[in-house]
């Protein structure tokens, strides 16, 4: 430990922080080198085995990032530019995840910050996923504090109070299924392959949104519900293809825009009262979902309608990434809250 305080003085002597940052919490393996809060490099490996089963298998996922990892590390290197021997600390995904796929993450940034006698980094996906926005990227602004965070994915739909980098506080969020989940879902039952949100997204912006009525559901506060939708969806088509076996062939892109349109509007609706309760017009979203074409519009919409300030990340930053990882790591690095290698992954774990 003492070579890594030694080489931590040297870092504090220099301005330019390199981070590793490694992200392995599902099923894409990811590395990202950062300069200071820049992203020099922002590599991805996705695990395309999973497709033929609708959904990810875990053991299958911590497989494959096994065998991606190494390559992955040594792309980000390699396209940053910079040799292993400047890194100042590697960041790691901590949780939530599967934790199969965690710990291939975890023990390999262990095992080198170890071996390079660097300071270690622990990273919650989710703040990352809110973080994101503080990535120094050419046309994005970043937001102030306070802001709203509406993080949603496959697995999350929350909405968070942001008052300072790691001062989060969770207001709303899911009580059964992620608005991803709900998106994916739906596209099963349309028969569309997975992911099957993305083709909702697609199939969507062909059709008329108010062509087909869903009913939302009452959820008390700032939570959100989504199992009740995928269920009227689902007996929704049922009755149909009853009526004309052809009917989703013939009605597909009025069906996703309907659909998307629903989701959206759930969404809309606890964002509007979080704004009334907190006060704060300030809102960001990130997570997987935030690529959705629908909830972008609509967000950046609401700035004239409702006078937000909106913030949405880099596509490439709203998806499973390193990057992200990296800038949590980079404000850690500032604060020099690190880890030693006792530090343990995490599949559920709080803001």
């Amino acid at each position: 430990m003492s070579n890594v305080i030694q080489n931590l003085c040297l870092f504090m002597q220099n301005p330019e922080v390199f981070i590793l940052a490694i992200e392995s919490s599902c099923d894409d393996t990811a590395a990202a080198i950062l300069q200071n809060d820049k992203v020099l490099s922002n590599v991805v490996a996705n695990q395309l085995i999973h497709n033929q089963y609708g959904g990810v298998v875990p053991e299958l996922a911590s497989r494959a990032h096994q065998q991606n990892i190494v390559p992955v590390v040594d792309a980000a290197l390699r396209k940053a530019n910079i040799q292993k021997e400047q890194l100042s600390a590697i960041a790691f995904t901590q949780g939530p995840g599967l934790m199969g796929s965690l710990l291939v993450g975890s023990s390999f940034a262990k095992s080198m910050a170890v071996a390079l006698q660097i300071p270690l980094i622990a990273v919650n996906h989710m703040q990352a996923h809110v973080l994101a926005h503080f990535i120094e990227e050419d046309g994005f602004d970043k937001p102030s504090f306070p802001f709203l965070a509406l993080t949603i994915s496959g697995g999350h739909t929350q909405i968070i109070k942001v008052a300072n980098f790691f001062d989060m506080t969770v207001i709303g969020e899911t009580t059964d299924d992620a608005v991803g989940e709900a998106f994916d879902k739906s596209a099963k039952i349309l028969g569309l392959p997975y992911p099957g949100g993305p083709l909702i997204d697609k199939y969507a912006q062909l059709g008329n949104p108010k062509a087909f009525a869903f009913t939302k559901p009452k959820v008390p506060g700032l939570d959100f519900s989504f199992s009740g939708l995928k269920t009227a969806i689902l007996y929704f088509i049922q009755k149909k293809k009853l009526e004309n076996p052809n009917f989703v062939d013939e009605n597909l892109n009025d069906i996703c825009a309907s659909i998307q349109h629903t989701i959206i509007e759930i969404l809309m609706d606890k964002l509007k009262l979080a704004v009334k309760e907190t006060g704060i017009k300030q809102i960001a979203i990130g997570g997987g979902v935030s690529a959705n074409s629908g909830i972008r519009n609509t967000l950046k919409e609401a700035e004239n309608k409702y006078g937000w300030k909106t913030f949405v990340p880099k596509f490439e930053y709203t998806t499973d990434n390193a990057a992200m990882i990296g800038i949590v790591g980079y404000q850690k690095f500032l604060t020099q809250t690190f880890e030693t290698s006792s530090v343990v992954s995490k599949a559920r774990i709080q803001l």
